[in-house]
């Protein structure tokens, strides 16, 4: 039997998720980041989920997601309700979940080519 490997073209994807990195394609981030299907936003100055608020909200809409994808780290965390209804007000889904399923749930609707926009928090912001 014939194997090989199917690499996505055309998107920013995930590779792996550590405790404490992400990997997308070959570059292991340790920080926080924003990511969509065209670019990665690193630095994003995020430590916890708790610590989100509404100014991160118009930090995210720039990048003009038709969905949010929210990955508090090793854990599902809701962020505060403030910073949910940003998305909402604007017409704008999000979804909480840990790192490991954000990064899941990312790569299958970049790879469907839905405009979807990924935060992950990782320790240490």
């Amino acid at each position: 039997m014939d194997l090989s490997l199917d690499r996505p073209e055309g998107y920013l994807f995930v590779r792996r998720v550590g405790t404490r990195s992400v990997t997308l394609i070959d570059r292991e981030l340790q920080g926080s980041f924003l990511l969509a299907p065209d670019r990665v936003i690193e630095h994003w100055p995020v430590a916890a989920a708790d610590t989100l608020d509404t100014g991160h909200v118009d930090s995210v809409l720039a990048l003009q997601p038709e969905l949010v994808i929210l990955g508090t780290g090793v854990r599902q965390v809701f962020p505060p309700a403030a910073f949910m209804a940003g998305f909402l007000r604007k017409g704008v889904g999000i979804e909480v979940m840990d790192n490991a399923a954000a990064a899941r749930t990312y790569n299958l609707l970049a790879g469907e080519g839905r405009r979807v926009v990924a935060g992950f928090i990782l320790p240490g912001g």
